[in-house]
């Protein structure tokens, strides 16, 4: 069974990395979770409109058929982790970053931070 984690941000296009985790269901019994973790002192998903960009995830979500989980961290990276333990996650949804790809890059440190126990697939950027 696949168990899918879906990681967004504030974006309306995180829609795009929810249809593609979606996509990647191959039959009933698959999850599919979609995850927002907002560093400690932000607004949630990064603006004023928080019901309005909640509301928005949550239906996306919905209409994906995902669990949604919404969090505030001092520790974005280590809260991650901890879902992909706590849900049995075998793969990992992000959306490719603006960031030069290397170890210390949040994808860099996410993969090696997975340890294997879940595959890291980055969708690229629409351009």
């Amino acid at each position: 069974m696949n168990r899918i984690m879906v990681c967004v941000t504030g974006q309306k296009t995180c829609q795009r990395l929810i249809d593609y985790g979606s996509g990647m269901k191959e039959n009933a019994d698959d999850k599919l979770y979609v995850i927002h973790v907002a560093p400690e002192n932000f607004s949630f998903l990064g603006h004023d409109k928080e019901g309005e960009a909640l509301e928005f995830l949550y239906e996306k979500a919905k209409e994906a058929g995902a669990e949604l989980t919404v969090e505030r961290s001092a520790d974005v990276m280590s809260t991650l982790i901890q879902l992909v333990d706590k849900n049995r996650i075998n793969q990992v949804v992000v959306g490719e970053s603006g960031e030069v790809e290397s170890e210390g890059s949040f994808l860099g440190r996410l993969q090696k931070e997975l340890g294997g126990r879940a595959r890291l697939t980055v969708v690229p950027a629409v351009s």
